[in-house]
Order: C-alpha cells, then sequence, then structure tokens
C-alpha cells in the first residue's frame, strides 16, 4: 500500500462549479456582495448625478436672473455708460447692454428690434440661436418678462426674455439671456461617468476581498475536498482519517468520502488510460502537420528545403510558447531558456528574414558582419527580437527605417532593433515594460493586448540581462516620422565565450 499524501489548500484550488454543474459557495458569496455592492453604487451614482444635475439647473436660473438684473442696473439711468449721453434709441440699448455684459461659457447673450434678431454676445456656442426662426418667435417680442426653455438643434436651451422700450423710440426691443443646459450639464455628466468607472474598480475590489475572505471561511471544507482528491489520484488503498470526534459533519463527510474510494478504485486504470490517450491527442495535430510538411513534393527541392526547415522550425517555437504561457510569470527559473553557443550574426539575419514580413518598411541590418557567438536561448531571442521587430512596425509608416544590429564587449551582447518612428517619451520608457502598459504618446495602437514588450524584459532577464530604450535613428529626412526608438537586449555574454 502506498504511503498516504498529504495535501494542503494550496495544492489545488477550489473550483468555480460544484460537480453538479451549480456554482460553488464561495461564488455564490462572492455574487451576492458584487450584487450589493454594485446595487449600493448604482443608487449613490444616480442620486448623486440627479442633485448635480438639480445644482447646475438651480445654479443657470440664478445666473439668468442675475444677468437681467445686471442689464437692468445698466441701462437704468437712461444714459450711455460710453459717453454719459442719453440713449438716443432702443437699438443702442441693445448694443450698448450686450457689449457691456461679458456672456459665460455655454451662456449667449441676444438682441431682438421688433421681433427682428439684431445682436449677440461672442462667445461661441454649440448652435446659432440668432438664426433658429423657432428661437426668434418664441423670444423676440415677448411684452413682458418671460422665464422659459427651448429645445435647440444642441439640446434644451434655458432662457429669460426682457422686453426693452425707450421713451420718443417707438421700436420695441428684446434682450434675452440664454444658456445651453445640456452642455451646461456635461460636467455632472462627466462626474457620473468617473463615479461609474471608480465603482467598477470598488467591485472588483470587493469581489477580491469577497473571494478571499470566503476562502477562508470555506477551508476546512476545501482541505477535505482537495484531500479526497489527492487520494483519489495518487492512492486508492488510503483512507482519509476522520479523526477522535466522528461524530460532527466533517466526519459525517469523512466517511462519506471513505466510502465513495471503495466503489471508484475499480475504475482508476480506466481513468489513467484516459487521461495517458488525451495526452497523446492533444500531440497529435502538430505531429500531423509536421509529417505533411515532410514529404511535400514540389519542383523546387532546395526550395522546398528551406520552407520545411522554416516552418517547422516556428512551429516547435509556438509550441513552446504555448508550453511555456503557465510560467512565463516564473522567468527565472532555468528551464524558461535553453542558452546554447548561438552565431549572433547568423540568428540576426534570419530574424531579419522573418521581421520584413511584418510591414512594408525599409528593413536594414548593421553592426553584424564580425563574427560573434554568444551563449543564448536563439528561439527565445529570435522571439524577443520579433517582439521588438512588430513594435517597431506599429509606430511606424511604409517609408520609415527600422535596423536590427548587434555589438559586444568582454562581458556583454547588446542586440538592438531601432527605427526612424514616433519614438517613445523619456517619462514612459521604464513604464512601458509592464504588463498592459502602452506608451501615452502613441498615435497607433496594436492588435495585441500590451504584453509584448513584458515578454520581451523577461526573456532578456531569463538570460541575466535587461532591454533598454534610447532614442531612435531618425534623422528629420523627409519620410521619416520622427526621432524613432532604439530598444537593445543587454545580455550576458558568458564567461566562456570571448569577443573575437
Amino acid at each position: 500500500m502506498t504511503a498516504p499524501t498529504t495535501v494542503t489548500t494550496a495544492d489545488r484550488p477550489l473550483g468555480l462549479l460544484r460537480a453538479h454543474g451549480a456554482p460553488s459557495a464561495r461564488v455564490r458569496i462572492v455574487a451576492w456582495v458584487l450584487l450589493l455592492v454594485l446595487g449600493s453604487l448604482a443608487v449613490v451614482t444616480v442620486v448623486t448625478w440627479q442633485l448635480l444635475i438639480r445644482a447646475t439647473d438651480a445654479r443657470m436660473d440664478t445666473a439668468l436672473r442675475t444677468e437681467i438684473e445686471e442689464f437692468t442696473a445698466l441701462t437704468a439711468s437712461g444714459r450711455s455708460p460710453a459717453d454719459g449721453a442719453p440713449f438716443a434709441s432702443v437699438d443702442q440699448v441693445l448694443r450698448t447692454a450686450i457689449t457691456y455684459n461679458l456672456a459665460r461659457p455655454n451662456e449667449k447673450f441676444l438682441g431682438y428690434l421688433d421681433g427682428v434678431f439684431r445682436y449677440q454676445s461672442r462667445q461661441q456656442s454649440p448652435v446659432l440661436l440668432a438664426g433658429d426662426p423657432g428661437f426668434a418667435r418664441l423670444a423676440g417680442s415677448v411684452p413682458a418678462p418671460v422665464e422659459a426653455r427651448y429645445e435647440s438643434a444642441a439640446g434644451e436651451v434655458r432662457y429669460i426674455a426682457v422686453p426693452v422700450t425707450l421713451a420718443g423710440d417707438p421700436a420695441r426691443g428684446v434682450i434675452v439671456v440664454a444658456y445651453f443646459a445640456d452642455q451646461e450639464r456635461s460636467a455632472a455628466d462627466d462626474a457620473a461617468l468617473l463615479m461609474v468607472a471608480a465603482g467598477a474598480v470598488t467591485a472588483v475590489l470587493a469581489a477580491v476581498a469577497a473571494w478571499l475572505v470566503a476562502g477562508r471561511i470555506l477551508r476546512p471544507v476545501r482541505d477535505v475536498a482537495d484531500t479526497a482528491r489527492a487520494i483519489t489520484e495518487t492512492d486508492l488503498s488510503a483512507r482519509i482519517h476522520a479523526g477522535a470526534d466522528t461524530r460532527d459533519e466533517l466526519g459525517a463527510l469523512v466517511r462519506a468520502v471513505n466510502a465513495m474510494l471503495d466503489r471508484v478504485e475499480d475504475g482508476a486504470r480506466a481513468q489513467r488510460r484516459f487521461v495517458d490517450d488525451a495526452g497523446h491527442e492533444l500531440r497529435t495535430p502538430i505531429t500531423i502537420v509536421r509529417g505533411h510538411l515532410e514529404v511535400v513534393d514540389v519542383d523546387d527541392p532546395a526550395d522546398v528545403r528551406a520552407a520545411v526547415t522554416l516552418v517547422d522550425d516556428e512551429l516547435e517555437r509556438m509550441n513552446r510558447i504555448v508550453s511555456d504561457l503557465l510560467v512565463l510569470a516564473k522567468a527565472e527559473q532555468p528551464e524558461f531558456v535553453h542558452p546554447a553557443p548561438t552565431d549572433v550574426p547568423a540568428l540576426l539575419e534570419e530574424t531579419l528574414r522573418k521581421a520584413s514580413g511584418l510591414a512594408d518598411r525599409q528593413w536594414a541590418l548593421v553592426g553584424a558582419g564580425e563574427p560573434l557567438v554568444a551563449d543564448l536561448d536563439a528561439q527565445r531571442v529570435t522571439q524577443a527580437l520579433l517582439v521588438l521587430a512588430d513594435n517597431a512596425a506599429h509606430h511606424t509608416v511604409p517609408g520609415d527605417r527600422i535596423v536590427l544590429g548587434a555589438a559586444a564587449d568582454t562581458s556583454t551582447v547588446r542586440l538592438r532593433v531601432a527605427d526612424t518612428g514616433t519614438g517613445v517619451a523619456p517619462a514612459d520608457r521604464e513604464r512601458i515594460f509592464a504588463r498592459f502598459a502602452r506608451g501615452s504618446g502613441s498615435a497607433r495602437r496594436s492588435e495585441g493586448a500590451g504584453l509584448g514588450l513584458a515578454i520581451a524584459g523577461a526573456i532578456a532577464g531569463a538570460h541575466g540581462g535587461h532591454v533598454e530604450v534610447s532614442d531612435g535613428v531618425g534623422t528629420g529626412l523627409p519620410g521619416q516620422s520622427g526621432p524613432g526608438a532604439t530598444f537593445t537586449l543587454v545580455l550576458p555574454l558568458r564567461a566562456d565565450h570571448e569577443v573575437p
């Protein structure tokens, strides 16, 4: 009989679903917490937004009345503030009142004479109310002060219209103070959107906290379940120890599990055969592709051999990428890279041949003519260089130059990818290597998730090196997008290889 295996909670995660497909208790706890948090945030956001809207409306109404009071005070004396002479006409009153009052953002002053538009403030507005006949009919010839609203092409307009008369002038004027309400409320809308974003972050944090707390609460049950699963997979002859007190719920669970183990022992061998077959089938697709490529028969054998070699190499590299995705977070482990003596100029030439298909750019190779051997993982370094080349392609346009090169000293080899693209701001040169980070000044966006530079940094770190960012090779010539950027893989040369 195999010795029993002790399993802790960390050995196996608690599943999201129970055996019969229903959500686990941990998931239900998180779901209820999220429901309460999201409901509360929704109520707070809506109430806050409504309060901000009401405050904005009240502020607009107060401002409208204040402006009318200022117009009245300006014209109450009957004399022009410019020269102190009496007003000669209603037209002069309108012109003076609008000229001597400065409109706020989203506010508009208009003057009408006998129902026809005459003057307006210089403040830009979303729509031209002066040319709106519907608004002119409502506000341009009112016989008494009117405070109302109007639906314009830019949304709601709140306005006050006040008639203006002058002794000795039969003309009738109207001064209108209007606010574009929807535009004035945009600050409240922005605040609501900010609250929604903050609420989303809060909900995520609450879900994480609930997940952790629920895990601690359910840990005893999880320990029993994990132990039962481990015994099922490693030693079906062993049983779970019930402990001194077997009268509680956990004791009943242990007895039920031990009885279950008696029934499932006979099916263990079939299960293992199934796992072996599944592993074999997962490898079959790649094996089939290689088998077909190896028997390709076309007119040019040399091209066939080159194509087969290239595709086979890429398939192997993709297979390793898929296999290593689970350990990218542990890139410092030795198995992440497999260094071997590598011909650096040949590696760069092969990388350039692959990278030149990424985009229509002026690809070039410099500084790689002299022999240079370094202890590198060729496939991983190729992957990192292609990531940097793809990044350069996404930040350049046709006509820009992308250069691959190499240099070495007594201890390091420097593999660089330089371009004449838009470049990287100095403030971004450390941040862009974080996962999901992008340059703040980049106008172009790649189709990736923002992990490319993080992967390149992980590959360099696994070799004991790092990635440096500096200015590119842009010189300001026509056809170049900017100064560009240079990404350099700085890798140890290894003690057993000297620079030729």
